[in-house]
């Protein structure tokens, strides 16, 4: 697990749906991304562009049946970027509930 590190790449509420997504999986095609989230197509590469040019997406483009294909997965410092940011809102999180019960 990484150390808890706010980050405003990720944070960005598209972005860390993005990253969110990635996580689990190896990578996933653009068009289920785009579906899941919702967004138009420009929404959706804007998105992918500020987080693969933090270093944190890698997109990458195939060709099959004629077609480009595109799909995206995190980077180890992707990964380790969403993980920090994940463990900093919840100890964001955790010391409100803590300052709030410890006033009750």
């Amino acid at each position: 697990m990484s150390a808890p590190r706010f980050d405003e790449v990720i944070h960005a509420p598209q972005r860390l749906r993005i990253v969110a997504m990635l996580a689990p999986v190896a990578g996933l095609d653009f068009g289920t991304v785009r579906d899941a989230l919702e967004v138009s197509d420009s929404v959706l590469s804007k998105h992918l562009k500020v987080l693969e040019d933090a270093g944190y997406v890698k997109v990458q483009k195939t060709k099959r049946s004629g077609r480009t294909w595109t799909s995206a997965s995190l980077t180890r410092a992707g990964r380790s970027a969403y993980e920090g940011h994940v463990a900093a809102l919840r100890a964001i999180v955790d010391g409100a509930v803590e300052t709030a019960a410890a006033t009750e």
